[in-house]
């Protein structure tokens, strides 16, 4: 099933440059860019982002780090973009991630892990329009 997912290359990933590499790593993963653009979160706005983690203890430090610098939201596109994405990204954890993996060559630490990717379908959906009007959604 073709499915579209929200991915971020974190405030950390956009520091060492690594926007390219791991654009790279989902295009030759088989997943095609639709939208990308770089933002620079304000810490409101980041609380709204993760509003569904606002009970967790990480919660401040979370939205701390994500309003700290730029970074850089894509829509991606292919045949089950969801799990596809989250693959190649890699356990949360960089520590755990598998050889090869997004997180593993980029990320730092839990915390500082390089990127997120949705997790479901409604999350997806309500990621992709909390960044992206259909205006700036494109098929290829």
């Amino acid at each position: 099933m073709i499915e579209r997912t929200l991915s971020i290359v974190k405030p950390d990933a956009v520091t060492k440059n690594a926007i390219g590499a791991i654009l790279e790593t989902f295009e030759n993963g088989g997943l095609t860019v639709v939208a990308t653009k770089m933002v620079k979160l304000t810490k409101a706005q980041a609380e709204g982002f993760y509003a569904v983690h606002s009970e967790r203890p990480f919660f401040p430090t979370l939205t701390d780090f994500m309003s700290e610098g730029p970074i850089v939201v894509s829509v991606l596109e292919g045949e089950n973009a969801i799990a596809r994405h989250r693959e190649l990204l890699g356990a949360t954890d960089p520590a755990e991630a598998e050889e090869g993996t997004v997180r593993k060559r980029f990320g730092t630490n839990i915390e500082r892990n390089a990127t997120h990717g949705s997790d479901a379908p409604d999350t997806a959906a309500f990621e992709i329009g909390y960044f992206f009007n259909a205006l700036e959604l494109h098929r290829r």
